[in-house]
């Protein structure tokens, strides 16, 4: 998995177009979850990030501003991988791939949101938290999920459980996760990468310190990365 997410990384930078990405796990260890109240910040809170070593970020769809942070991101930063995160509906699933998101998280998952993001056509991440969730998603040939609340839905502990009953299931935690437990999690073999927003602290984003998201960008960048990449 560390040379997976190396090399990915080295072909983003160097222009590799999406379509050869095999799986937004494997974009980067950790996947920034980005709540954007003013789309002016977008673009140079997005260009931080990238700069930092983390391409994918999902901006979610809790503020009114946030179709709009996905538009300017896909727009004027081509090296970044945007998605739309807390997807809930068909309709936002629509909206925001007209928005240029590349990729679909949500919380939890139905029947009919789960066919609306497999019908969109872009990687989605179906929310779950409990393994008769993980069974009916791979009953329904989806393998690549979010693991959400993740600390409070039972952790690295309950993680490390499914993956002996269920290997074939892959997971993106998010949900509590900070710099210091991050790593355990990205230990697990059935762990791609996980989501967290610790390095986007709420003073930087009022202050513009994009500088100061960007040393927080790379220190999650390096987690769990092959030396090559450093």
């Amino acid at each position: 998995m560390q040379h997976v997410q190396c090399s990915l990384r080295m072909l983003l930078g160097g222009g590799t177009i999406w379509s050869m990405v095999v799986s937004v796990l494997d974009l980067a260890p950790v996947v920034p979850v980005v709540v954007v109240r003013d789309a002016a910040d977008a673009v140079p809170l997005a260009r931080a990030l990238v700069a930092g070593g983390l391409p994918a970020i999902e901006v979610t769809l809790r503020t009114p501003a946030a179709l709009d942070a996905i538009r300017a991101i896909a727009g004027a930063v081509p090296e970044a991988v945007v998605g739309a995160g807390t997807v809930l509906t068909p309709g936002q699933v629509t909206e925001s791939v007209a928005a240029g998101a590349r990729f679909l998280v949500s919380p939890g998952w139905t029947d009919v949101l789960l066919e609306a993001m497999r019908a969109s056509g872009v990687p989605f991440l179906p929310g779950v938290s409990t393994t008769s969730e993980v069974v009916a998603l791979l009953e329904r040939g989806v393998r690549e999920m979010k693991f959400f609340p993740a600390q409070a839905a039972g952790g690295t502990a309950y993680l490390k459980s499914l993956a002996g009953p269920l290997p074939q299931a892959r997971f993106c935690p998010t949900g509590g996760i900070g710099l210091g437990s991050a790593p355990d999690y990205l230990a697990l073999p059935n762990v791609g990468c996980v989501g967290g927003s610790w390095m986007l602290p709420e003073d930087a984003i009022a202050a513009k310190d994009w500088a100061r998201i960007e040393a927080l960008a790379r220190e999650a960048a390096a987690l769990n990365a092959d030396e090559t990449c450093r």
